[in-house]
């Protein structure tokens, strides 16, 4: 079953690369230590030097394997030859094409690529390319979302096309629990790939505002109201904030960059102005006006009912599932 493990890893649970810095050193080593996934988050620029730091810094935290994700709709060219220098396990990419080459010197550093897709057609070139594993991003998932079909329809037709062919298929998009983990195996996924679950959790680097938000509401939109002007046409799942509902009908035609600042934020170590609208979540660091700031959410967010440790969740997602399936299916074996 894919609680056993994939890549080598004790379970099949992957915590997604939580942006700009949510999932941080302290998170996906938390989440490495209990036997899962742990993906850091590459900026959204090129910084060789600073992804080594993070790197050694998990490393600090940690002897098991991790991973790191990047964004390819950003400059990434020297940031991932950082990470292949650094050969940690995995190398997650998203939001762009990975071609056949990369992989290629991506393996040769032994470090295996794992492509999240949201569509068929991205799903046949990450095959062709060569990757190691599939992440399939439903539209329920928070933060950007880059297809537009449901998990359920989609993952299975994923893993019709992977066939016989050695490349775990991981779901993504609205799973938080146990019943969840089982639904994405009963669909044909090897794994499964978490955001929000793992962003309320005590190790995230995100706002405790924001967290506090995770648990009190309940409702998502899928929107491109936030960080228009730097990532143009990159629509993503909000949480139905106060801020969120009273500003959606006046900002159809508003940027970031015209509005004023209701913010500061220390993000990958660079102290940034958050203006409204503005596409980066309160972490940590942040002040001002938290609750007007983008914060992002997956369908699943209602239920999330409590702030757990990160091995925590990795526990009861196993013991959840095994549970389940004793339970539900035990009669049919």
């Amino acid at each position: 079953m894919g609680w056993r493990g994939i890549f080598g890893f004790e379970y099949g649970i992957m915590q997604a690369p939580l942006g700009p810095d949510i999932s941080g050193p302290e998170l996906v080593a938390a989440v490495a230590n209990a036997g899962a996934i742990g993906l850091l988050r590459a900026p959204d620029r090129e910084c060789p030097d600073y992804i080594r730091e993070l790197i050694r810094k998990t490393r600090t935290l940690t002897d098991k394997p991790f991973g790191v994700g990047v964004v390819l709709a950003f400059p990434h060219e020297a940031t991932i030859k950082a990470i292949l220098d650094e050969k940690v396990a995995l190398l997650q990419v998203y939001w762009g094409e990975f071609p056949k080459e990369l992989v290629d010197e991506a393996h040769k550093a032994g470090v295996k690529v794992v492509h999240q897709i949201g569509n068929l057609k991205d799903a046949e070139k990450a095959i062709s390319s060569g990757v190691d594993g599939i992440i399939v991003q439903g539209h329920e998932a928070g933060g950007h979302v880059i297809g537009q079909d449901g998990l359920i329809t989609l993952l299975p037709r994923v893993v019709d096309l992977v066939g016989e062919r050695n490349i775990p298929v991981i779901a993504a998009g609205g799973i938080v629990n146990g019943r969840g983990y089982v639904a994405a195996l009963a669909l044909g996924a090897q794994g499964i790939c978490l955001g929000t679950r793992f962003l309320a959790t005590e190790e995230s680097f995100a706002h405790p505002a924001y967290k506090r938000n995770l648990v009190d509401l309940d409702d998502t939109e899928y929107t491109d109201m936030f960080g228009r002007a730097r990532w143009p046409g990159a629509a993503h799942r909000v949480l139905q904030t106060p801020f969120f509902k009273d500003s959606k009908l006046n900002a159809d035609h508003e940027n970031e960059v015209n509005q004023p600042i209701i913010g500061h934020s220390a993000i990958h170590g660079i102290d940034k102005e958050v203006h409204r609208y503005a596409g980066t979540v309160p972490n940590r660091t942040t002040t001002g006006d938290i609750e007007s700031m983008v914060m992002y959410a997956g369908q699943g967010v209602g239920l999330i009912k409590e702030i757990l440790p990160a091995h925590e969740v990795v526990k009861r997602l196993v013991e959840e599932a095994k549970s389940f399936i004793r339970q539900e299916f035990q009669g049919e074996q």
